[in-house]
């Protein structure tokens, strides 16, 4: 309890962090503000906290080599594109369909084809029908996923392979002028690979009578959503 009969000094403005009744604020000699109480060392890592944070930022954001934006706009490219997001997610649902050891090799397969399909499209070499590639892989990846076909492994890792450098070359061509070319790619790839596994775990759902119709319905919402493209495409 503050004592009215001790005199305080008119010019004290202090913040009393050491007090166990809470945080006041001394203003004219007198008590103006009481909550409760915030302890010392934790204003002090808020503090610090907050002044990384200030000068993170900037770093990050800043782009003189090229890697902090440019290996984002990577990762974001396959994102917000629709018909790479589901010809993707299809070969996530497809190797999870297949089980053992599709699941991790078609998901291999994909991103490393695409990279080489990148380089492609970065160098310029020429490559026809690109959009109709794309819109082709998810009408035939998603179509493997709701007829549930199983044709031999290295079928469908060739079937994968080969769809994927179209959108690869896709990614590689539409690489900003002056971006870090080999950020940009481990962006889309590293993307890529996440897509994929969201299709396994999705496709997961597969080992359950009631999961394998959702799989196979999901296969053909894809199918037709790629067949769509196809039409936009032509």
């Amino acid at each position: 309890m503050w004592c009215s009969q001790r005199k305080w000094p008119a010019t004290i403005f202090r913040l009393d962090l050491q007090t166990t009744r809470g945080m006041v604020l001394m203003k004219y000699g007198r008590p103006v503000l009481a909550r409760k109480s915030i302890p010392a060392t934790a204003l002090l890592a808020y503090v610090l906290l907050l002044t990384l944070a200030l000068l993170t930022t900037p770093a990050f954001a800043h782009s003189e080599n090229g890697v902090a934006i440019d290996f984002w706009g990577g990762f974001t490219h396959p994102i917000f594109g629709p018909d790479h997001v589901i010809a993707m997610v299809a070969v996530g649902l497809w190797g999870a369909f297949l089980g053992a050891p599709a699941i991790w090799l078609l998901p291999v397969v994909f991103p490393l084809v695409m990279a080489f399909g990148g380089v492609l499209g970065i160098v310029g070499m020429p490559l026809h029908g690109v959009e109709t590639g794309i819109a082709i892989s998810a009408i035939a990846l998603g179509m493997m996923v709701a007829l549930a076909a199983k044709p031999p492994l290295w079928v469908a890792a060739v079937l994968v392979g080969a769809f994927a450098i179209f959108h690869g070359y896709a990614h590689g061509a539409e690489l900003p002028i002056g971006a870090d070319a080999v950020a940009f790619s481990m962006g889309f790839v590293i993307a890529t690979g996440t897509l994929h596994l969201v299709g396994i775990a999705f496709g997961g759902l597969s080992h359950w009578r009631a999961g394998q119709i959702a799989v196979r319905a999901a296969g053909g919402i894809i199918a037709l959503i790629g067949l769509a493209y196809l039409g936009y495409s032509i």
